[in-house]
This record gives structure tokens, C-alpha cells and sequence, in this order.
């Protein structure tokens, strides 16, 4: 049986007609999200960022059958639930779980890779699954004015959720290359603005935002790898820039000296710092507390809210790993700890009054 086949037969005929799409484009040689010049980050078939693929799926496997993996609760304390004013005027921003953040600032709403599904997973009835409640209820959401999308794992975007949204507030949609044709797959009436590394984009006369490079990579599925574009956002308005990364590894860290240098400093800097155990095959892509520590001093950034760990189990380390470590890696590099904190669902993080 195809894989095609078994999907539709799983009621995901959405889902069997894209990732089948996506397998019979890659032996075509075609990109089925994307078709552009040829340029530094695209050879006309997949984005780069520049780096050797070094892990394929035979990594995948070793990892898989190696274990090792820590077990996890079934649920995992967090603050209370976050109830945010319908605008900020000023700069305010809420943890709502895993990589979704509500960014609110000069009197707009911007949400980041906004997944409410109880599971980070192509299915409902299967794959990592919640272990807390978003930090804000849907139904307690003020008007969404933006979504940002850094890249199409399901884990950053959860198609479901990225419709519910547009649905109620009509919002604007903007995400790297080739991410519109797969948000757009099953509802061609939703508009999406795609953009390069580099790209300025306005949301407001105050608030723009630039699309920047992380080292990282794509795939909705098993044939499709790297053939839509990730990226991160930096966030300019009036009270301070945010540096905001869905996903990266360290790498030699030249993209976060280059962001400081030519954005920063930033007021505010959201990094990653979980699912990145085993390092062997999680360093090229998931960066640890250690290297998010480096990542916040690269950027010249004055606070850091760490995210991507607590909510959904990816990879091996347990639960409250990643708080453990980020202690360790401030007190390393003198960082104070209010400096760097470990966001929860919930959480929320305002500048200090001045």
C-alpha cells in the first residue's frame, strides 16, 4: 500500500494529496511549494543555509532504536492561564506553549507558530501530545492582527490552528518561501504573504518585521526536505526590538553575531532551549541552554525567554532537563537569572516600568 493510499484511507485525504504531490515533484526534480530563480539559498529544488547535510534517515533510525528516551508526566505544572488585554500600547508578550507566543506591542497582536492542537502531529490520534493547556485559552485570544509561521514541522505549524485564527479575526498571514502553497493546500481563499531571508515587511506605520536565517531545515513529510524556506523574525517597533527563533541550532553562531550586529541590541530575545538530547543527532538543528546563553550574548540582548521545552516530549531529554541546564549555563556565563528565563505556558513577560 501507498503512503498515499494509507492516509486517505486514515481520513487525511488533504494530507495524502500533498505529501503525494510533494513525492512525485522530488522525482520530477520539481519543488511542489515553490518555483524561483536559483539564488544563494535555493539551488531550484531546496533551501540551504549553507551547511553540509550531515543526518539522514539512517541517523533517524539509530536514534530511534538506540532509546534512551526519559520518561515524561502526564501533565506538567504551569502558571495560571493568561487572561491579556484586547491591545497593548507599550510591549507585552505571553507564553501560550512550546513555540507559540501572543506578542503584543504598539497596539498590535501578533501570534508566533500558533498551535493549539492537543498533538504536535500530522494526526490527532497519534504523535507527541501535550502534557499542559496553551497558557491562554483559544476562546480568551484578543483579535489576532498577525500570524508569523518560522517553518512547516508541525510543531510550527499546525494547520488547524492557523485556520481557526484566520477564520475568526481575517488576520495576515506572513511566512517563509513556499510555506503559503502548504497553508493554502486545503483553503486556496486564504492569503499568505511568503517571504526571503532579508525581506522587510510593514504591520503597521510602527511595527515591521524582517525575515532573518536560522540553521535549520523543512519537511511536512518523508519526500519533501528542505524544499520550503525557514526562518526567524526580528520585530522592530518603538519600545525595543524581539528577536524571535521557532527553531535552530548553534552552528559557528555567525548568523546571531551578524543579527547583533546589524538589528541588535534587542530588548527581548525568544530562544529555543529543548528537544536537543541526543547532541550527536540533535546539535545541527536544536541548540541546548549552553548555546542559547551564547545566542542571547551574540544578539546583544538584554532579556532572553527560553521556550520549545515542557510542553511536548520530541526528543530525549526528560521534562525539567532543559530548567536544570539553563542554570547551569547562566551561572557559567554570569548571566543573572531573571536575565534568561525559562517560559512556561502561562507566563508573561513585560519590560520593567521606567
Amino acid at each position: 500500500m501507498t503512503r498515499r493510499k494509507l492516509l486517505t484511507l486514515l481520513g487525511l485525504p488533504a494530507l495524502a494529496t500533498l505529501l503525494g504531490g510533494a513525492y512525485a515533484a522530488r522525482a520530477r526534480g520539481q519543488n511542489p511549494y515553490y518555483a524561483g530563480p536559483v539564488k544563494a539559498n535555493f539551488d531550484g529544488l531546496t533551501f540551504s543555509d549553507g551547511r553540509e547535510i550531515t543526518k539522514g534517515f539512517r541517523d533517524f533510525f539509530q536514534w530511534q532504536l538506540q532509546g534512551g528516551k526519559e520518561s515524561w508526566p502526564a501533565s506538567y505544572l504551569t502558571p495560571p492561564q493568561d487572561v491579556p488585554p484586547a491591545r497593548s500600547a507599550g510591549m507585552r508578550v505571553s507564553h501560550i506553549g512550546h513555540a507559540t507566543f501572543l506578542i503584543q506591542v504598539a497596539g498590535l497582536n501578533i501570534i508566533t507558530d500558533p498551535l493549539f492542537s492537543e498533538r504536535a502531529s500530522p494526526f490527532q490520534f497519534a504523535g507527541p501530545k501535550r502534557v499542559n493547556a496553551p497558557g491562554i485559552a483559544f476562546d480568551a485570544l484578543p483579535r489576532i492582527d498577525a500570524i508569523l509561521i518560522t517553518h512547516n514541522h508541525y510543531d510550527h505549524l499546525d494547520l488547524i490552528s492557523v485556520h481557526r485564527i484566520v477564520d475568526r479575526d481575517r488576520c495576515r498571514i506572513i511566512a517563509p518561501l513556499g510555506n503559503d502553497a502548504i497553508i493554502r493546500a486545503k483553503r486556496p481563499d486564504i492569503a499568505v504573504e511568503a517571504h526571503d531571508w532579508g525581506d522587510r515587511v510593514a504591520l503597521s506605520a510602527d511595527v515591521a518585521i524582517t525575515l532573518v536565517p536560522s540553521y535549520h531545515w523543512s519537511a511536512r513529510g518523508a519526500f519533501d526536505r528542505r524544499m520550503a524556506l525557514w526562518a526567524s523574525y526580528v520585530i522592530a517597533a518603538p519600545q525595543g526590538r524581539i528577536y524571535h527563533i521557532g527553531d535552530t541550532g548553534y552552528h559557528d553562531g555567525a548568523f546571531f553575531r551578524e543579527h547583533g550586529a546589524e538589528f541588535g541590541p534587542f530588548r527581548l530575545a525568544i530562544l529555543p532551549i529543548g528537544a536537543y538530547e541526543p547532541r550527536w543527532f540533535m546539535a545541527d538543528n536544536h541548540m541546548n541552554p549552553d548555546e542559547a546563553v551564547k545566542v542571547m550574548a551574540d544578539l546583544r540582548a538584554e532579556v532572553a525567554l527560553g521556550h520549545h521545552w515542557g510542553t511536548f516530549q520530541l526528543t530525549n531529554e526528560g521534562v525539567g532537563r532543559p530548567l536544570e541546564a539553563l542554570g547551569a549555563a547562566r551561572k557559567a556565563a554570569g548571566v543573572a537569572d531573571e536575565h534568561f528565563v525559562a517560559s512556561l505556558p502561562g507566563m508573561v513577560w513585560q519590560p520593567p516600568a521606567a
